[in-house]
């Protein structure tokens, strides 16, 4: 079988796939990174977004082959090192970004994509770049805040319930 080798999360790795292996698959089975989700295998729900080479991308519709070389980023990557979550990972807990968190992986890669590309996004191109995430439970107001909110803007505190 052939062999793929990337860097992933800072760290070299590599294993050996089927020529048809996706790369959400190497990720989630090869290198037990089950952060990545499976939503919907048809490239619709954005829950296996992962970045490549800092861009976003869905793994579903990656062969990991394609990622030879590449440096790969996954949900478990974006924290610091000793577990400091990222501005995006800590608006999505402080705004209640998400509910029952499925989806809660690649909107915070999607979204952290968003601010590395526009650091001061308004709500409307927010809303704009998270389309290709769907979120079952309907959170988007939340996630929205989240998002405005990781970018440093002025957002209404989410009230207690």
């Amino acid at each position: 079988m052939p062999q793929v080798s990337m860097k992933v999360n800072g760290t070299e790795r590599s294993g050996e796939i089927e020529g048809r292996t996706l790369l959400v698959e190497f990720l989630r089975e090869g290198l037990k990174l089950t952060g990545t989700h499976v939503g919907c295998d048809t490239s619709q729900c954005g829950a296996c977004v992962v970045h490549v080479n800092g861009k976003a991308v869905k793994a579903c519709t990656m062969f990991a082959a394609e990622a030879e070389g590449a440096e790969v980023t996954t949900i478990e990557g974006i924290a610091g090192k000793d577990g400091t979550l990222s501005a995006v990972q800590q608006a999505f807990r402080d705004y209640h970004g998400l509910q029952c968190g499925f989806c809660t992986p690649g909107m915070v890669m999607s979204a952290t994509a968003l601010l590395e590309e526009n650091p001061k996004p308004t709500e409307s191109e927010v809303r704009h770049y998270l389309e290709g995430n769907l979120c079952r439970c309907t959170g988007y107001q939340n996630i929205v805040k989240a998002v405005m909110a990781a970018s440093g803007q002025e957002v209404a505190p989410v009230a207690a319930e």
